[in-house]
């Protein structure tokens, strides 16, 4: 699978023209399914007005208004209740999967639950597109900062596909998100590499090689391998 893990969508054109690069086509001739299932999670996301701005393409996160050729919707908490054989064909003729921000225990728990993220390691050429927890469930682990709904088993882990945390949303002192030093202090509980973005930022991850795409700001919070160096 492809990665393009944002915090804010595909907010300036070097994300698009990342996001064009990873299809290995135009986004006109690419089909997408979108997963709101994160917002439903968190308590100032969903149910309700948001979910729905973010399915049809009126969210203030560019993602599904970006003109695909068609999307469509996948709600992971009703995959366990149907067959796989209705849902699992129409992940694997997908382009591109957009994936919601909200909650990311939430998100994760039903990736796990629906078998989506047993779906992954066949994905090869699919391109996954995450917009804050939506990036963040791809992560080893996301902090207790980051923690809003808990699953019954008591697991905080989330799925690991990449070795390195994210601290999105990053913004200046004073203004919405989290400043440079909310960001330290949770990489500060972070035992493995960590890195903060701001909303024009994207991280792309292909065959396991790991690239910043960014007209805005990002910093490597704590480094335990051989990381991309800030520019």
């Amino acid at each position: 699978m492809k990665l393009l893990l944002t915090s804010a969508g595909v907010t300036n054109t070097s994300i698009r023209d990342a996001l064009v690069k990873l299809l290995g086509k135009p986004i006109a001739e690419s089909s997408a399914l979108c997963i709101p299932t994160a917002q439903y999670g968190h308590p100032m996301v969903g149910p309700g007005v948001r979910a729905w701005q973010f399915i049809s393409g009126n969210s203030e996160n560019p993602m599904v208004d970006l003109g695909w050729k068609s999307v469509g919707v996948l709600e992971l908490t009703a995959l366990p209740s149907i067959d796989e054989e209705r849902w699992v064909p129409l992940v694997r003729e997908a382009d591109a999967l957009l994936v919601a921000g909200g909650d990311v225990l939430y998100l994760c728990h039903w990736m796990r639950e629906s078998g989506l993220a047993d779906l992954l390691p066949s994905l090869s050429e699919t391109v996954w597109v995450g917009l804050s927890a939506g990036s963040m469930v791809m992560t080893p682990r996301v902090g207790e900062d980051f923690i809003q709904w808990r699953p019954s088993t008591g697991d905080v882990t989330t799925l690991g596909v990449v070795d390195f945390s994210i601290c999105p949303h990053l913004a200046a002192d004073g203004l919405p998100g989290n400043s440079m030093a909310e960001a330290e202090q949770w990489a500060a509980g972070i035992p493995n590499t960590a890195y903060a973005i701001d909303d024009q930022t994207a991280i792309t991850v292909v065959d396991g090689s790991v690239d910043f795409v960014s007209e805005g700001r990002w910093e490597r919070l704590r480094s335990l391998s051989s990381d991309p160096e800030q520019p």
